[in-house]
């Protein structure tokens, strides 16, 4: 795991000034910055292939679909301040690997590397991961901008997009083990719009993706697990089991389910039911999770999706996981959904 490349301060040089990057054996040009968060940064960059007649990452990935046609992919760059970092970015890059699935972002490649700190002298590490570019950004950018237009999805790109984040579920679902992916939200989902088809919907980020069974057993044991879901699960979308967990429970899978609700209400009005409900009576957010308490717009154009869209989001919201039905159930479901309304 590294960086192959001898002029290992020429990456960090480039990324900061524009330039070239090396991942591994490939060289990139870097484009511009597409985003940043805490110690991330995303960059647009075009791979440089010095062999006319091909080479260079279509040789290195398997899958040919993930060879971008122009040339051009994102470069996330980790900042990484300790050890306990690191071994999360380690961590990413691993059970990254696990999956194979056209809904959720593939890892193409990575390299982490050491570099000096200017001020101490002292050595620190940076990661470079390397994934296909989806430009149209995230849903939740997607639902931002047509907020501020006053649109919304139809209800068959509602259910397509849904569809398409339930197929991408099932694969880590069926995992041995499974596999949660602990995080699922619109910023979260990568957004791809196609002419005369509904947007193309990736899932992405899987540094708080785990084995999805635990046994909880012990008071210690269930506020280690509550500490960690605090900062690895955003709040609006996160299952009640995971902010006030039992001394005695099982929790698996089904904490996704939660979530897949979440999103989808937010697909539906750009934001989670639990955000919905504290923006109209205020409150705590905790309360309002461990009480699913849900409401509705119903005024405006968003309130015209069909009644059965409702219902499907409260059977997933169902505060005890052991009746939350399983990502099985949901596409069923799903499927008889998009047979009644997309005609």
């Amino acid at each position: 795991m590294g960086c192959s490349f001898s002029g290992l301060n020429a990456l960090y040089d480039a990324v900061n000034g524009g330039g070239d990057v090396w991942i591994n054996e490939n060289r990139f040009r870097v484009v511009r910055q597409l985003g940043e968060g805490g110690f991330a940064f995303v960059y647009l960059v075009k791979e440089i292939v010095a062999d006319a007649s091909g080479g260079g990452l279509a040789k290195k990935v398997k899958d040919p679909s993930h060879i971008s046609a122009d040339g051009t992919y994102a470069v996330k760059k980790v900042l990484i301040q300790n050890k306990e970092q690191l071994e999360l970015v380690r961590e990413e890059i691993r059970v990254s690997s696990l999956f194979n699935h056209p809904n959720l972002l593939p890892l193409l490649d990575h390299a982490i590397i050491s570099v000096k700190d200017g001020q101490g002298g002292a050595r620190k590490h940076e990661a470079f991961l390397l994934f296909p570019v989806h430009l149209d950004g995230t849903l939740l950018d997607n639902s931002t901008s047509m907020k501020a237009k006053k649109e919304s999805f139809s209800t068959a790109d509602v259910l397509h997009i849904f569809r398409q984040l339930c197929d991408g579920l099932k694969h880590m679902h069926s995992l041995e083990p499974p596999y949660a992916h602990n995080d699922v939200k619109p910023g979260n989902v990568l957004l791809t719009r196609r002419k005369g088809q509904p947007p193309l919907a990736i899932l992405m980020d899987f540094g708080s993706a785990r084995p999805s069974r635990k046994q909880i057993r012990s008071r210690q044991e269930a506020l280690q697990l509550q500490e960690w879901t605090s900062e690895h699960c955003s709040a609006p979308f996160r299952a009640p089991e995971l902010w006030d967990c039992p001394s005695h429970a099982d929790i698996d899978e089904r904490t996704d389910i939660w979530s897949l609700g979440c999103t989808l209400y937010a697909i539906m009005y750009g934001m989670s039911p639990f955000e919905y409900a504290l923006g109209e009576s205020g409150g705590s957010l905790q309360l309002a999770i461990m009480n699913a308490q849900i409401k509705w717009p119903n005024t405006g154009p968003k309130a015209s999706y069909p009644e059965a869209l409702h219902q499907f989001v409260t059977w997933m919201l169902q505060p005890q996981a052991a009746v939350r039905p399983r990502i099985g159930d949901i596409i069923i479901h799903v499927d008889k959904l998009i047979e009644k309304f997309t005609k």
